[in-house]
C-alpha cells in the first residue's frame, strides 16, 4: 500500500475513515439520524473513504503491522509472574490499521491517571526491576525536561482548543521529587526524526530506544489495574488512544523499525 500511496494520502484516507467512524458511532450511540451537515461531509469525502476501507482490508489480511488484528503484550521484570495482555477492542475509529492518533485536549483525568501510575512505580518497585526510562527521566542530563509541554500547555486557539486540559502539570514527589507530568508527556514526544521529516513525520522513537518505552508504558498503562479501573478508564478517550500508542510501539519493536510520530 506505500508503494501505491505516499504517507500524506494514507494519513488523509485514514483520517477520513476515523471521522466517518465517529459520526457513524455517535448516531448509533444516541439513536438518532445524522444532521444534515454530517451527511454532506460524509457525501464530501466519500472518494477518500472507500479508498480507507480498502486499504483497511488488505492491511488486516497481509499486514504485519496492523494493529487491528491485537497484540500480546510480553512480560517485564514488573510482571514476569502475571502476563496480561494488550488485546484489547481496537480503536473503533481507526481505519488503517497502522495508523492512530492522540486527540487533543489530554483529557485531566488520563492525565492525574498517569501522574499516579509513575509515582507509584517510583514508590513501590525496587529500583534495580524499574522500566529503563524512569532511570532516564531522573538523570540530570535526561533530554526531557519538560519545556516543550511547559509551552503546550500555555496555548489556547481563538477557537478555544488546547493541547491539555489541566494548566498546570502535577508534580510528583519523594525519589521522583524534581519531575511533573510536563516531564512525562515530553518523553512521550519522542525524538527529532532521523530524517529531517523527509517521511512525513517531524518525530520518532528509534528502533534502539522502543524496548524500553513498551516497557514504561505496559507498566504504566496496563499491569496491575483492579477490574472496576479498567471499567472506568476504558470511558477515556485519552487512555484507550495511549493504549494503543503502547501497542504500536511494541509491534515496531517486534518489527524492528522506527515509530513515526507527527
Amino acid at each position: 500500500m506505500r508503494r501505491e500511496y505516499d504517507e500524506p494520502s494514507l494519513r488523509a484516507f485514514g483520517r477520513a475513515g476515523a471521522l466517518m467512524s465517529r459520526i457513524v458511532a455517535d448516531a448509533v450511540e444516541n439513536d438518532r439520524v445524522p444532521s444534515e451537515e454530517s451527511v454532506r461531509f460524509a457525501t464530501m469525502l466519500s472518494a477518500d473513504i472507500e479508498r480507507a476501507e480498502s486499504i483497511a482490508e488488505y492491511c488486516r489480511l497481509n499486514c504485519s503491522a496492523c494493529l487491528n488484528d491485537g497484540l500480546i503484550a510480553k512480560p517485564t521484570a514488573i510482571e514476569k509472574s502475571n502476563h496480561e495482555s494488550l488485546d484489547r477492542e481496537p480503536d473503533a475509529h481507526e481505519t488503517i490499521g497502522c495508523l492512530g492518533r492522540i486527540n487533543y485536549p489530554v483529557e485531566g483525568r488520563f492525565e492525574r491517571f498517569m501522574a499516579d501510575r509513575v509515582q507509584l512505580l517510583y514508590d513501590t518497585v525496587d529500583e534495580e526491576s524499574w522500566p529503563h526510562l524512569l532511570h532516564i527521566l531522573l538523570d540530570a542530563e535526561s533530554p526531557f525536561d519538560g519545556e516543550v509541554t511547559k509551552e503546550l500547555r500555555r496555548i489556547t486557539t481563538d477557537e478555544g482548543l488546547r493541547f491539555y486540559e489541566l494548566r498546570l502539570p502535577i508534580e510528583l514527589t519523594r525519589k521522583a521529587g524534581r519531575l511533573s507530568t510536563n516531564h512525562l508527556f515530553d518523553s512521550l514526544s519522542g525524538f527529532s526524526s532521523s530524517d529531517n521529516g523527509a517521511a512525513g513525520y517531524a518525530r520518532e522513537i528509534p528502533v534502539i530506544a522502543l524496548p524500553d518505552y513498551a516497557d514504561f508504558l505496559e507498566a504504566v498503562l496496563i499491569y496491575d489495574l483492579s477490574e472496576s479501573e479498567r471499567e472506568r478508564l476504558s470511558t477515556s478517550r485519552s487512555y484507550c488512544q495511549y493504549v494503543r500508542f503502547a501497542q504500536a510501539v511494541r509491534r515496531a519493536a517486534d518489527l524492528g523499525v522506527r515509530l513515526l510520530l507527527d
